[in-house]
């Protein structure tokens, strides 16, 4: 059974999280050059695996004493905050384009650059510290893959304009400040007890 709770809080901290990272730039510049679709099916194939290992991860930690999952949780949680609010601009990426435009090539290049990019990023520890804290993989897995989704969508179709109306400093903080909560909570639960 899916918790709507417990999607919608992962929804919102992996998107806001995600959403200043280099990925919707790397969607940006990807959706300006070729078709929309193709991108998006790579993209979204390649934060699916990402998905998967950070609840895999996750779920394994479930395995260990419930006040060292929270401290754990919590301690991670600070310095994801610490690392968003702390992290110089990033330059771009070169990004590869391939020899044609057919779908495989499209897709694939976006499926490689994501796959690369973001392994061991910040949103997929993040996930598997939600997945940890949670303990249901599945509200958890859907939250992040929906939010690393429409991050990836809105940097495709759209990320240039949003940049525009809303400040990146602002968005961060306001990951920041989400990921500070939850991890002083976890770090309450696990001295509290």
């Amino acid at each position: 059974m899916i918790s709507i709770t417990v999607t919608a809080l992962v929804f919102g901290v992996v998107f806001l999280a995600e959403l200043p990272d280099k990925t919707a730039l790397a969607g940006l510049v990807l959706g300006t050059r070729y078709r929309a679709s193709y991108v998006f099916a790579g993209v979204a194939a390649a934060f699916l695996l990402h998905v998967v290992l950070a609840v895999a991860a996750g779920s394994v930690l479930t395995l260990l004493p419930q006040q060292l999952v929270h401290a754990l949780t919590g301690v991670l949680f600070l310095g994801g905050a610490a690392v968003l609010l702390f992290k110089g601009d990033e330059g771009e990426e070169e990004i590869r384009t391939p020899a044609d435009q057919s779908f495989w090539k499209v897709a694939g290049t976006g499926f490689m650059l994501i796959l690369v990019a973001e392994f061991g990023d910040l949103t997929q520890i993040m996930t598997a510290n939600l997945a940890a804290r949670y303990d249901d993989p599945l509200s958890v897995g859907l939250g992040a893959v929906l939010a690393l989704w429409a991050v990836g969508g809105l940097g495709i179709v759209g990320g240039k304009a949003l940049m525009k109306r809303v400040p990146l400093r602002l968005i961060t903080q306001i990951a920041a400040v989400l990921m500070v909560a939850l991890g002083v909570w976890s770090l309450y639960e696990a001295f509290a007890a």
